[in-house]
């Protein structure tokens, strides 16, 4: 059989085309499909949401482990393709996360993203003690810098070349002497846009080694990134809008407990409870 010249692509027959890795059925065990369906808090015709763990990647990444992206295999319908994510979130990052069920779902739901229809609420503890003031926005344009294999964001002039227009708002629920519970609102969708603006007001998100957050609180270690997506609100394509949520999860809720931070009620909307508008 006859190879290509080097340095030239194979070729393929015509009317053939190359499959999508994106596409291709990925084999789970038993055990990952128990625990992939075991996340979702919300289904209808159109999307799946989740509940992300944190330590999970949404998709990619160097680690070789099975990512949130290829676990959607396990929701999927027979012959037909997975969910497709919609948004993601860092991999240490817990709460909601959205997919769509159908290629009509995932454009509509795509063209909502982009065009900033999506409201994202997060829970964050950072240190030490309450921001100064213990509300507000953050309007800092951030770039991004690579070193070694590493991505960053940073904090930047809005002139600077590489500058991203970033906003996120930001209130203050509960605060101790050395540690605060804040709401976080993304107006945009930056990578680590909430890790480097809080650490850029010198609240930086505990956990977070890579933007100073604190390692060691109440005398014991942090179990990983203190920030948890608990509600989305979205237009569905099906017509009005959804508020899904996420419990606090249990490693969260015990640090706050260590802590002494009290959530308040208005801060723990009911699990999955989809409302519509």
């Amino acid at each position: 059989m006859s190879r290509p010249p080097p340095g030239k692509p194979d070729r393929r027959p015509p009317g053939v085309a190359k499959p999508k890795a994106s596409d291709t059925p990925v084999a789970l065990t038993p055990e990952e499909i128990e625990f992939t369906k075991s996340l979702v808090i919300h289904e209808d015709d159109s999307v799946f949401v989740l509940n992300k763990p944190a330590g999970l990647s949404s998709q990619g990444g160097r680690i070789r482990a099975h990512t949130l992206d290829d676990l959607l295999w396990a929701l999927a319908r027979r012959d037909r393709p997975r969910p497709r994510l919609i948004h993601r979130l860092d991999r240490d990052t817990s709460g909601v996360i959205l997919t769509a069920r159908t290629k009509p779902a995932a454009t509509f739901l795509g063209k909502a993203l982009m065009g900033k229809r999506f409201r994202k609420t997060y829970l964050a503890v950072v240190t030490p003690g309450a921001p100064e003031p213990r509300g507000g926005q953050i309007d800092a344009p951030l770039r991004r810098e690579s070193i070694g294999r590493e991505a960053y964001m940073r904090v930047c002039a809005a002139d600077h070349p590489d500058a991203e227009a970033a906003r996120s708002r930001y209130r203050t629920l509960a605060s101790t002497q050395g540690a605060a519970l804040v709401e976080l609102s993304p107006d945009t969708g930056r990578m680590h846009q909430l890790r480097v603006h809080m650490a850029s007001i010198g609240r930086p998100i505990a956990g977070d080694s890579r933007y100073g957050g604190a390692l060691m609180l109440g005398g014991a270690p942090v179990p990983r990134l203190m920030l948890h997506a608990v509600q989305l609100v979205f237009p569905h394509p099906e017509g009005g809008e959804r508020r899904i949520s996420a419990p606090i999860p249990d490693d969260m809720r015990a640090v706050l407990d260590k802590l002494g931070l009290e959530l308040p009620d208005r801060a723990v909307p009911e699990q999955g409870r989809p409302e519509s508008r």
